[in-house]
């Protein structure tokens, strides 16, 4: 579903490379703010990207959720049930998300969702695959799958708006590899695996429409 060409180039980090106007380098644990069981979802090791006066650090979970395979049209990871924990991010500096809401420097959680088919969101992505941020304080359950409108409900808290915050994400394309790409002119993107399967967040970068 997703064009091959949809990322320019990925990277191997290892101490810390410099991509372009941004660096990648390992982030270590995920942050004490999580509550205990939520961190301890979480793979040991994050990826950390820095520049442009913001960090941006992301760790996904150690398993990847499962559940009934989701039978909606666009979606590139049809069996991540809709609400599930995916991962953690911490923000520091002036950060905005897809959608170019201001997030404020803090922890957050990462729940997986599919954007409405409802006229709304038309051009946003090639796929209707996106992760809400809820703050850390907000979120204690790793194992919850909340409905859309809760988990929306929870993520206009993390953005002090009536949208929720949103990042896009998709199913990697084949041979992609863990680390930093960029994909265009303006987005950049981290690709990890989420337990075997090996997912792409777009942590730096706003849609254009």
């Amino acid at each position: 579903m997703r064009n091959a060409t949809r990322l320019v180039s990925a990277v191997i980090f290892s101490a810390g490379l410099i991509f372009g106007q941004y660096k990648a380098e390992p982030a270590g644990a995920a942050p004490a703010e999580l509550a205990a069981s939520v961190r301890g979802a979480m793979q040991q090791q994050g990826v950390k990207v820095s520049g442009n006066g913001v960090t941006v650090e992301v760790w996904f979970c150690a398993a990847e959720p499962s559940g009934p395979k989701s039978t909606e049209s666009d979606v590139t990871l049809p069996n991540i049930p809709q609400g599930s924990l995916v991962g953690a991010l911490r923000v520091t500096g002036n950060y905005s998300d897809r959608r170019g809401q201001t997030i404020k420097p803090g922890v957050y959680t990462l729940r997986y969702s599919n954007y409405p088919v409802n006229g709304d969101h038309q051009g946003v992505a090639p796929q209707r695959d996106f992760l809400l941020l809820v703050p850390a304080s907000n979120d204690n359950d790793p194992a919850s799958t909340p409905n859309f409108d809760a988990l929306v409900a929870l993520s206009k808290k993390a953005s002090g708006t009536p949208h929720p915050a949103v990042l896009s994400c998709w199913k990697s394309d084949d041979g992609t590899k863990p680390g930093l790409s960029q994909s265009g002119d303006t987005d950049w993107v981290v690709n990890g695996l989420l337990g075997k399967e090996m997912i792409s967040l777009i942590v730096i970068g706003t849609a254009s429409s």
